[in-house]
């Protein structure tokens, strides 16, 4: 896990919280309506997977009580973590690729509904994601994924020598040798694991993704809305198929990446797809990067022009997220997979208490001001919301009272005390459970369990009808506000 040089540990925002009276006035508790987007007040729980689906994608008992647990504190949205839209597999993420899916996915509508008596709006984030591999053992790599080639033969002046030997004498290399030997995506495919990219158009399927993806995401919306769901949001950010295609490293020469008008080009399309297959009065927004964080990428300029053109495609509102990408990701032991919030960039998405002097709170704000500032110059008003470390009344409102956004995503804290928006509205802010920005929960998300807060993970676990997670020691939903 990549972290800053420095190692400056931050506070929390010291500061009174409001009364019942102020919060009331207050713009973060005001309402917000444009084009389809209707929202009781201005706060957002933004997309968190939380590994609590089946290992087919279903929804289970556990994920309907994870987001009854977030309904409970009434905020103006909540997002669906992040669901495959291709009828793949793909271990314990929620899809939502068939039909079959869709029983389940009421299950969490009608929860949510209940839970918030219907104050919260509920969307689903749909995401598209290329295959990635597990860091395989040397052997096992070279022996089955490595074709061997002329280059290989030269490179080990082994002209005329079956492939058998060529092995042998791979097998015998280290890996400062091997890097030298190898192309670098064959040394990438060893010591990081094979990693699919759209870049990839020699392969049939990654070339016709142009092709493929606006039907897909488009069925996927239409049974979001049959689901029940209020919108959608389109995963356009970190490591992802849709993000890739709006990255500066897509050089793709086919119309579809290149320069800002071929790199925008599919996600236009797929948003235009989407678009067309849902009722008018269903929302569909995005959730897209302020700045991808790495060598080469994409940075806030290139992301104003996409945030312009999402805005004048019509979309009901854009999230921004930064960083979480691949290319920077720390190198996986093997039998892992890489992840993409272990590098530079993936920081940037998720910082942590002893940072850097700028600090975990608020981080992506700026890049956000210079994106929607863009936005606004044009004469659009799609909103935008902000996250990142946001976690007290005063910086929230303070954001919107400033023009630096138009609702708050609450991502961890939301996580450390899903009562927060309903304590800040009744003026009981003092009770409240500030995160403590450790990242443990990102910790339980790196390796695929259950994602839990260690504010609450271990109380009351002995209560009545309390669910513990797979490891028996955590309890998987916060415990309920005792008013």
């Amino acid at each position: 896990m990549w972290k800053p040089p420095e190692r400056i540990r931050h506070q929390s925002i010291d500061a009174p919280w409001p009364g019942e009276n102020e919060a009331s006035a207050s713009l973060l508790f005001s309402t917000l309506n444009f084009q389809r987007l209707s929202l009781a007040r201005r706060s957002w729980v933004p997309a968190m997977v939380p590994w609590r689906a089946t290992d087919e994608g279903f929804v289970t008992d556990n994920v309907v009580d994870w987001y009854r647990r977030f309904a409970k504190g009434r905020p103006g949205a909540i997002v669906v973590e992040a669901t495959g839209v291709r009828d793949v597999p793909s271990g314990p993420l929620l899809r939502i690729g068939h039909d079959r899916f869709l029983d389940g996915l009421r299950r969490v509508v009608d929860a949510v509904r209940e839970a918030s008596d219907g104050e919260t709006k509920l969307f689903i984030q749909l995401i598209d994601f290329l295959a990635i591999k597990r860091r395989p053992e040397k052997k096992k790599f070279i022996r089955r994924f490595l074709p061997i080639t002329e280059a290989h033969r030269d490179a080990l002046s082994m002209i005329g020598q079956d492939d058998e030997a060529v092995i042998e004498r791979l097998l015998q290399a280290e890996d400062a040798a091997l890097e030298e030997i190898l192309t670098p995506r064959e040394f990438e495919s060893l010591m990081r694991g094979f990693r699919e990219r759209v870049t990839d158009t020699s392969e049939s399927h990654i070339r016709d993704l142009p092709q493929s993806m606006p039907g897909i995401f488009a069925d996927a919306a239409r049974r979001a809305e049959a689901a029940g769901f209020d919108g959608v949001e389109l995963h356009y950010a970190h490591a992802y198929t849709m993000a890739s295609f709006l990255s500066r490293l897509n050089a793709r020469n086919d119309g579809y990446g290149g320069n800002l008008e071929g790199r925008v080009r599919l996600p236009l399309d797929v948003f235009h797809a989407v678009r067309g297959n849902v009722s008018d009065n269903f929302v569909v927004g995005c959730r897209m990067l302020s700045d991808e964080c790495i060598a080469d990428g994409s940075g806030i300029d290139d992301a104003s022009v996409f945030a312009e053109n999402f805005a004048r495609a019509g979309m009901d509102f854009i999230s921004l997220s930064r960083g979480g990408k691949f290319e920077d990701a720390a190198t996986p032991k093997v039998g892992e997979a890489i992840y993409p919030y272990t590098g530079r960039s993936g920081y940037e998405c998720m910082p942590q208490i002893i940072s850097d002097v700028q600090g975990p709170f608020g981080r992506n704000v700026s890049p956000a001001v210079q994106i929607r500032d863009h936005v606004r110059a044009t004469g659009l008003e799609t909103p935008v919301v902000v996250a990142g470390g946001i976690h007290h009344f005063r910086q929230a409102e303070m954001l919107l009272q400033d023009g630096a956004a138009d609702i708050i995503g609450f991502a961890r804290q939301a996580m450390a005390d899903p009562d927060w928006f309903e304590k800040v509205r009744l003026g009981r802010g003092a009770e409240i459970n500030m995160c403590k920005y450790t990242n443990y929960c990102e910790g339980l998300d790196h390796k695929h369990k259950m994602v839990t807060c260690q504010l609450w993970d271990r109380k009351k676990t002995d209560d009545p009808g309390v669910k513990l997670a797979p490891d028996g020691k955590r309890r998987t939903t916060a415990p309920d506000w005792q008013r």
